[in-house]
């Protein structure tokens, strides 16, 4: 089954389309901040932005990111083919100004040209029990990259140990460093638990979360909401320019993970939140 141009779509909406969830937090976030201020400006301009991506097809961030497909796939689709038709979509979405050629060699600083290149795009591919296939598209900007990070619990600076008490304090220490360099307000995907090179994998799974969403685990959901709230608290605001809104969500999720080790996991990701689900069944494809 050739999936290249609905895989072309999938990128064209990750890349240009907000997720009404996302939008919506945005306006809010806008509704709380005072009319005349740097930060309400700075909503203002985002909001703008994002309305007019989104009717002239164009990138809603200049830096359109690393291109991160999580592939659920049923039994017996290959997942070479899969990964030969995103590839081929990714260099399309690039000749198409859906997607801004990304992908350098970290050795030459060539620039591939087409967003291919040696572990570019990123794929994660699981066989589940479906008989559908479902590919799940993030688009992971440098900025809010670069602010992402992990802990090691306990962490002394903090005196943060193994419990949700020290998660929490490592968290809002996360925000706090991130500042505005990260194109605040953020949404925070966190992974307790699992090893250090997955942590981040399953941290970034968790953005893919909707932001009004409620964590099936009570002390999660609990702590979710009261790091919105205190990271709220923290002034950051839009851009960093001070403001009553430093963070559009928070989701957490817990993995097991060795005796000897435990690592917070923190992906941040920008206010351009930009995540979109492409869902075959048969011949039928769907967006959400």
């Amino acid at each position: 089954m050739d999936l290249v141009e609905s895989f072309v779509e999938l990128i064209r909406r990750a890349a240009t389309d907000l997720p009404v969830d996302v939008e919506t937090a945005l306006r809010e976030a806008r509704s709380r901040e005072e009319s005349g201020s740097a930060a309400a400006g700075a909503l203002d301009t985002i909001l703008e932005n994002v309305a007019l991506a989104r009717a002239k097809s164009t990138p809603v961030c200049q830096d359109t990111g690393t291109p991160i497909f999580y592939v659920y796939h049923p039994l017996g689709m290959s997942t070479r083919v899969l990964k030969e038709q995103i590839q081929q979509a990714t260099a399309e979405a690039t000749a198409r100004a859906y997607l801004r050629p990304n992908a350098v060699d970290s050795l030459t600083g060539r620039n591939s040209g087409n967003n291919l290149g040696v572990g570019f795009p990123t794929f994660h591919f699981e066989e589940w029990e479906e008989d559908y296939l479902r590919v799940r598209l993030l688009l992971k900007g440098g900025g809010s990259e670069n602010v992402a990070t992990q802990y090691k619990l306990p962490y002394a600076p903090l005196k943060a140990g193994r419990d949700l008490e020290g998660v929490r304090r490592v968290i809002l220490d996360a925000v706090y460093q991130a500042q505005g360099k990260g194109c605040a307000p953020g949404v925070l995907g966190v992974a307790l638990g699992s090893d250090r090179g997955y942590g981040y994998v399953h941290a970034k799974e968790q953005l893919f979360r909707l932001l009004d969403d409620t964590n099936p685990v009570p002390e999660l959901a609990e702590l979710e909401a009261r790091l919105l709230r205190e990271g709220n608290e923290l002034g950051i605001g839009p851009m960093g320019f001070g403001g009553r809104t430093t963070l559009l969500g928070v989701k957490i999720g817990a993995y097991h993970r060795l005796p000897a080790c435990y690592f917070v996991s923190v992906a941040y990701m920008c206010w351009a939140c930009r995540r979109w689900t492409m869902t075959v069944r048969g011949d039928e494809v769907t967006y959400e």
